[in-house]
């Protein structure tokens, strides 16, 4: 009597490529979500390879002074024309976006994870935990946001050391309470519940299990939070309270070309439809991610 085994099909390997989350959603995604969703990603994508690769597409240095061409308009040889010191914007606004894009990953990012890791503890555990580190995110989130950053900036005085430290200290609190809402509804989850029926430890079940499932809303928030974060810093760098000369930022050039406006358009409007295409392409991606998060959950 001879026994016969049915063969075995064996799923075929995800490269690393295919199991990073954009790409699995771009893939998956259909119509109008995916045409958002890519469209969002080439206008972001353009914008952070031209911060990355500015020292080598600026045709200028972003100090290099250009007496022969003062407030020139945009032409071949400066493509966004030039400012009252004969600056070339384009080489600045390249320059400008690779300052403040820095900023926005780390003011975005550094604070993330603090605030995932609080609203995961206090949604796990419950009680007295959960009512102190509840009651200190809705301080930080009742006070304005702007007057924080700018008392921090007063103390360490203006310049970028003062955004890197002002931001951080208010942005993780919208994190925490964002993933709070969720661990209460996850710790309910039976692959939750069974981590707690294996014997496993409470640090185990949050850090490994119930964390990984909270980053993934936490960077969805995030790409509309480095807008708000870009805005933020272009309003500081505005008011003269971001990066000092002879560094130049995007707030800064529009500062100093909204004496020009009337009759050098260019020198403010330009950047300013830089910060405009950047949080419009940002504003894209998020809303193509969690688009796709929503349409997964009523599968």
């Amino acid at each position: 009597m001879t026994v016969t085994h049915a063969p075995t099909t064996v799923a075929p390997r995800r490269s690393i490529w295919d199991r990073l989350p954009i790409v699995h959603q771009v893939r998956h995604s259909v119509g109008l979500q995916r045409g958002m969703l890519v469209a969002g990603l080439v206008i972001t994508g353009v914008f952070v390879l031209a911060a990355i690769f500015a020292p080598l597409i600026a045709p200028y240095g972003q100090n290099e002074l250009d007496f022969e061409h003062l407030l020139s308009p945009p032409s071949l040889q400066h493509l966004m024309g030039t400012d009252e010191n004969g600056r070339d914007v384009f080489s600045r606004t390249l320059y400008a976006l690779r300052v403040d894009l820095a900023i926005v990953v780390f003011v975005t990012y550094v604070p993330l994870p603090v605030g995932v890791l609080m609203g995961a503890i206090a949604g796990y555990h419950g009680g007295k935990i959960d009512a102190v580190i509840s009651r200190v995110t809705d301080v930080m989130i009742a006070f304005p946001f702007i007057v924080l950053v700018i008392a921090v900036i007063a103390i360490v005085g203006p310049g970028v050391k003062g955004m890197l430290i002002g931001v951080p200290i208010a942005a993780w609190a919208l994190y925490a309470r964002l993933s709070r809402s969720e661990m209460l509804v996850l710790r309910e989850q039976q692959f939750m519940l069974a981590t707690t029926a294996l014997g496993y430890s409470r640090n185990r079940s949050i850090f490994l299990h119930a964390v990984p499932n909270l980053m993934r809303s936490a960077l969805i928030y995030s790409t509309i939070d480095m807008v708000v974060n870009l805005l933020l810093l272009a309003s500081l760098a505005y008011l003269g309270l971001g990066a000092q000369p002879p560094n130049a930022e995007l707030g800064s050039i529009i500062n100093e070309g909204q004496s020009t406006l009337l009759s050098a358009w260019w020198v403010a409007t330009l950047p300013g439809l830089v910060v405009v295409l950047f949080g419009v392409g940002a504003g894209l991606v998020g809303d193509g991610l969690s688009d796709g998060r929503r349409r997964a959950g009523a599968l």
